[in-house]
């Protein structure tokens, strides 16, 4: 999974950019009480939170302060990663990745 956003530099003037991603999970109440995800992305994200899509019951996502897009997207990339999201029952066909702007 490639994103245009490239690792921004984080100085004293500049935020942390908050990254949204939205996904389909088979199971959502196992989506939410997992903790695969803080596992994995503990060290390139900070203040991870999880939503549900009320309308679409299997519709989840997860917004989070990235400081560093290339760790994030390697993450992605990786095993772990993708055991991550076989844990969690996360489609992968479906991941939606938005970096605030």
């Amino acid at each position: 999974m490639d994103y245009e956003q490239h690792s921004l530099p984080i100085t004293a003037d500049t935020a942390m950019p908050r990254l949204i991603a939205t996904h389909e999970v088979s199971d959502v109440a196992h989506w939410l009480s997992s903790k695969k995800r803080e596992e994995v992305f503990a060290g390139v994200a900070k203040d991870i939170r999880t939503f549900v899509q009320p309308d679409a019951p299997n519709r989840v996502g997860l917004s989070m302060d990235v400081p560093d897009m290339d760790a994030f997207q390697a993450i992605m990339k990786s095993e772990a990663g993708a055991a991550a999201m076989k844990h969690d029952g996360v489609r992968p066909e479906t991941v939606v990745v938005l970096v605030e702007s």
